[in-house]
């Protein structure tokens, strides 16, 4: 098997007294999808944000394409080719879907290729492309996390992460965008996939993690975890 394009190593988060990771151990390989579920506060959030240097890690390491990330600014974690979509969407409500667009891209230069992604995000959104002069703030709570999927995938991550993409949707939209990432996967991107609807997650990943308490509980192929009966009394409503 290849080397991991992503690994860490008995990572540790902690904000003041509060321990939020416990030293996990995950890896991503290229092309995967990967899930790391749990419930609210199972120290998910805060994995996705030590990749991204946006806390400091308290112990481990985090290592991408075998190098350790120690020290490594967020600016320059992106220009890695990591791309992080966060939870809460967070997209510039007073600036128009094109232009939030385009600031996903602010770290390139390659104005055909941006040209190119930025329609390949219409089509995978048709919603985004109907509503590209349409002020962020004033869309759905769904077409907004649309639009922050599409800004993290402007800037064209080997990798990207997300927290909680459908926290807060209707089933009908949770299906639409577990399928766009269905579709991105399909056509070779990588993605780390933070979730507490576990079943939306397993359906569509290669592999599983899941937190609790900040420790890992169970990993493994996700098929072998929607049928784990500790999982599905947990998460799947037994």
């Amino acid at each position: 098997m290849t080397s991991p394009l992503l690994q860490l190593e008995q990572l540790s988060v902690r904000y003041g007294s509060v321990q939020a990771l416990h030293g996990i151990d995950l890896e991503v390989r290229q092309g995967e999808l990967v899930t790391l579920l749990g419930s609210n506060g199972a120290g998910k959030s805060s994995s996705l944000r030590a990749i991204s240097a946006l806390v400091p890690a308290g112990g481990g390491r985090i290592l991408w394409r075998g190098a350790p990330l120690a020290g490594v600014p967020a600016h320059r974690i992106v220009r890695l080719g990591i791309g992080h979509c966060p939870e809460g969407r967070r997209v510039l409500s007073r600036q128009s879907v094109a232009a939030n667009l385009e600031l996903g891209a602010y770290l390139r230069r390659d104005r055909a290729a941006i040209a190119a992604d930025l329609e390949r995000c219409y089509g995978l959104f048709p919603r985004l492309a109907e509503r590209r002069q349409q002020l962020a703030g004033a869309l759905s709570g769904g077409e907004q996390q649309m639009l922050a999927i599409a800004r993290a995938l402007m800037g064209r991550p080997e990798l990207l992460m997300l927290d909680e993409p459908s926290l807060g949707l209707a089933p009908r939209l949770v299906g639409e965008v577990m399928q766009a990432l269905a579709q991105l996967h399909q056509g070779g991107l990588t993605i780390l996939l933070v979730e507490q609807n576990a079943q939306a997650a397993l359906e569509i990943a290669d592999r599983g993690y899941v937190l609790e308490a900040g420790q890992l509980t169970l990993q493994g192929p996700a098929r072998q975890l929607l049928a784990d009966p500790e999982l599905r009394a947990a998460y799947l409503g037994g």
